[in-house]
């Protein structure tokens, strides 16, 4: 099927979410956790419904709260598997696999702690580390530090910072491409195509749909402690990461394979943050079904 973008229900406690889907409408389900700031387009490139048509996926894309189409609540990383099971369960669906890519990867984690009797498998695609780790934190760069120190003890001041990038890209959509500016050589040969860069657009003006709450949340939680301890995931969880992602550095991947015991790495030489993706993404949802 065509990419459907603009997919919404309620759940129980009278809140919506926003989703999308794409793949086969009767294939198996994957619930594909999306980044920050991003959102439901994070799907829209026609590849990747090609390929899960192909490999017989049904991929939905449920938004946070806050983010995209979804009402905002206050919700806790460790709180998301009840979210995301209760989401599944009014499409129809009581087991389905999980995979996330960079901030949805805590969510996948979370997953497989808590509701492991229901995922086949479970998948972070260059995925975060808990930033009260001393390798996590030390890989970032003094900016990226200094965003989590004000979503800690700050949050209205990163709610300023996101409502001028959210004002910029509703203003230029190209000038999202402030926040690339660093990115490594793979990344920028896969921002230098017209589909990725209309894809990145899509999903950051997406994140601020509703606002900057949602976003200047999920910031505040990856920012504090998970919730749970890494060391209680007791289900095989395949680790994806770049060795020349500098958005999250290869360091988080590397850290996120050695505390989740069952964990399955795939770190990939000569490849970033959006090009593993973007390039890999057939090897990747492979993992995930089989």
């Amino acid at each position: 099927m065509a990419f459907k973008p603009d997919q919404t229900i309620r759940l129980n406690n009278g809140r919506q979410l926003g989703y999308a889907e794409f793949g086969d409408p009767q294939g198996r389900p994957v619930l594909h956790f999306h980044g920050m700031p991003s959102c439901r387009m994070e799907g829209s490139l026609p590849a990747l419904d090609e390929i899960a048509t192909r490999l017989g996926a049904r991929v939905l894309l449920p938004e946070r709260p806050g983010f995209g189409l979804s009402d905002f609540w206050p919700y806790r990383i460790d709180t998301w598997p009840e979210i995301a099971l209760e989401f599944a369960r009014l499409l129809g669906y009581e087991d389905f696999a999980v995979m996330g890519l960079s901030s949805g990867g805590k969510y996948v984690a979370a997953c497989a702690w808590k509701i492991p009797e229901r995922l086949p498998s479970a998948t972070i695609i260059s995925g975060n580390a808990p930033m009260d780790v001393p390798e996590a934190a030390g890989s970032m760069t003094t900016q990226d530090r200094q965003l989590y120190t004000l979503a800690r003890r700050a949050p209205w001041l990163l709610r300023l910072l996101l409502w001028q990038i959210a004002r910029g890209a509703r203003k230029d959509p190209q000038s999202i491409f402030k926040l690339f500016a660093e990115v490594s050589p793979p990344d920028r040969a896969a921002l230098e195509q017209p589909e990725i860069r209309q894809l990145l657009a899509d999903m950051v003006a997406g994140a601020f749909q509703s606002g900057t709450r949602g976003v200047a949340w999920d910031w505040k939680l990856e920012a504090l402690p998970w919730g749970f301890p890494l060391s209680d995931v007791r289900m095989p969880v395949a680790v994806w990461h770049g060795e020349q992602d500098r958005l999250v550095p290869v360091e988080h991947g590397c850290y996120m394979a050695s505390a989740l015991p069952l964990a399955q790495p795939h770190i990939v030489p000569y490849e970033g943050h959006i090009s593993l993706i973007s390039r890999h993404y057939e090897a990747i949802l492979r993992t995930a079904l089989s």
